[in-house]
């Protein structure tokens, strides 16, 4: 028997568990990072014995990733991060990578405890991570292929127009000064030569090329490229997001029979992290539908599918 009592508490219940007890102590939150600290600390330390996630999902921003997410979490199949179980990305490929590949396989499942999920549910589970920068980053798909090569990684795609504007309103919520139209119109030289000085110098993160590239990261066909050349076509499947919410469970049906995971019904399937609000100016989503329409016929046709958001 192992006498290692962080061995005891890698299962989802028992970090639950323990963290609830921390928040009813009068220093429950300083008890709870110093926690936390030690977790992580030994979760680099067996990095050794974390194997890379089954499952990447890369994106879209603002696409449905979290709704995906989430009704994969569902899955008893699907075992949750370490040490913080309701964690779903690291953004190791796109700003952590200078933190090492031991510090990014610390936050899964080590192999003791695969066993015992397999032990109990009668098949090998899964682990995976969603980090939706990691598709417009431009050296993500390498870094990854680098590190978890035999993962099988999922993209959705939102209408570009609608995508935008949604990440918009998430930014508006948090840093973001300018009205939408103002921001369109102010992309261009905020993230002007960001993307080079990100090629150029590996250990450079870009808030603007994350943060405000509102239409850019709607130009879907050069990253789905760049995650094909690094994995081939068959081990990325790409779903329009309209798609995915017309049927929710087909897809993860899908997902679940490529991970070699039992089917599980998603007992609710309405949208995550949906913010409702006021809708796009007209003009404004004509001239994008303009704008963007040689992106659109472009991914339609590097997929062989009419997505409908012309």
């Amino acid at each position: 028997m192992s006498t290692d009592p962080t061995q005891e508490v890698e299962t989802p219940s028992a970090l639950r568990a323990a963290r609830e007890r921390l928040r009813q102590h009068p220093m429950g939150p300083h008890l709870a990072s110093a926690a936390k600290a030690v977790l992580s600390r030994y979760g680099r330390a067996t990095a050794a014995r974390r194997p890379p996630p089954e499952l990447l999902i890369v994106g879209s921003k603002r696409g449905g990733t979290t709704s995906l997410w989430q009704y994969l979490a569902e899955h008893p199949g699907m075992l949750t991060q370490f040490p913080t179980p309701n964690s779903k990305g690291t953004y190791f490929f796109s700003e952590e990578w200078h933190r090492g590949e031991r510090w990014w396989l610390s936050h899964f499942a080590s192999t003791r405890t695969r066993r015992r999920a397999e032990g109990r549910l009668g098949y090998a589970p899964a682990t995976g991570e969603s980090s939706p920068y990691d598709l417009y980053h431009p050296l993500a798909p390498v870094r990854a292929a680098q590190v978890a090569p035999d993962a099988l990684v999922v993209a959705v795609l939102r209408n570009p127009i609608d995508r935008a504007y949604s990440h918009w309103k998430e930014r508006r919520r948090h840093s973001e000064a300018l009205g939408f139209p103002a921001a369109i119109e102010a992309e261009a030289d905020r993230t002007k030569g960001e993307a080079a000085r990100i090629l150029a110098d590996p250990t450079v993160t870009s808030f603007a090329h994350r943060h405000q590239s509102y239409v850019d990261q709607g130009r879907y066909a050069p990253m789905l490229q760049r995650w094909f050349d690094a994995y081939g076509r068959e081990q990325v499947m790409v779903v329009t997001a309209e798609v995915f919410y017309d049927d929710p469970q087909a897809f993860i049906d899908r997902v679940t029979d490529r991970l070699g995971l039992p089917r599980h019904r998603v007992l609710d399937t309405s949208p995550r992290n949906d913010a409702p609000s006021d809708p796009m100016d007209d003009d404004l989503r004509s001239r994008l539908r303009v704008d963007l329409a040689g992106d659109i016929a472009a991914v339609e046709d590097l997929l062989g599918i009419s997505t409908g958001w012309s």
